[in-house]
């Protein structure tokens, strides 16, 4: 009997460290705390929810740029949702381009913008801006004076209007897209004084183009007489607002 306990005393030596090996091996697999785990997907969640999104802000003069002020603002549904939506015509504050004519005095020179804000429940969002595609409203006009802009909203649709006086105007129509105005339509009418001597009206969503000519030379007293010509217009893809970079040198033939 004292050697079989011998024997079982010696194999509980020789056992016991491995226990204790194998003990500390899987204490030292245990999963980390779950402390670690919710801290983590806190700091997930909190960038996720400081991604910026679409930024309301409560009044239309809150978007204006640095740099610029409001010049003319009107209302309209440019969206179909029944809103009032805001249009902003804006002006640059610079005043290194206040010059100095001879016979007009100063003048400011500024170029002009234009900012479009949707209408939401609690204020406004950015819908497209473009700030320096118009002229100042004290360019030289030459002989005559300069073209008079407007910028109107009527039926979901944006107008940019130049009236001329007796030599006529020209007018681009614009409507929304995905996520800019598109130019969708061009008219214009060429007078002189109360005569039409012709008129130009172009469709870009069916890519056609009607111009009319006054055949009647003697319109003032007889009313004028047109002839029709139509013609395809070449588009590929719509030109949007913010890719126009100067409507005065915006050539609609090139569309």
């Amino acid at each position: 009997m004292r050697n079989i306990n011998g024997v079982l005393n010696f194999k509980w030596l020789f056992f016991l460290p491995l226990l204790m090996v194998a003990g500390c091996s899987k204490e030292g697999k245990k999963p980390e705390p779950t402390e670690k785990s919710s801290a983590s997907a806190a700091a997930v969640s909190g960038s996720e929810k400081a991604e910026p999104g679409i930024k309301i802000k409560k009044d239309p003069s809150d978007f204006i740029p640095e740099g610029y002020k409001i010049f003319e603002k009107s209302f309209g549904d440019l969206n179909k949702d029944g809103a009032e939506d805001c249009i902003l015509i804006i002006k640059k504050v610079d005043p290194s381009n206040i010059i100095t004519d001879e016979s007009r005095g100063k003048l400011d020179r500024n170029r002009r913008g234009l900012i479009i804000l949707f209408k939401k429940n609690d204020g406004y969002e950015l819908a497209a801006k473009n700030e320096t595609c118009f002229s100042s409203e004290n360019e030289d006009g030459g002989v005559y004076y300069a073209p008079e802009l407007s910028v109107y909203a009527e039926k979901e649709k944006l107008y940019i209007h130049y009236a001329h006086g007796r030599y006529g105007y020209w007018t681009y129509t614009f409507r929304y897209g995905l996520s800019d105005f598109e130019l969708i339509g061009y008219d214009e009418s060429s007078n002189t004084g109360p005569r039409v001597n012709s008129t130009t009206s172009i469709n870009f969503l069916t890519g056609k183009q009607l111009d009319k000519t006054n055949v009647n030379e003697g319109a003032e007293s007889d009313g004028e007489v047109f002839e029709d010509t139509w013609r395809k217009v070449k588009t590929t893809k719509l030109m949007t607002l913010s890719e126009i970079r100067d409507f005065d040198k915006l050539e609609v033939s090139d569309l």
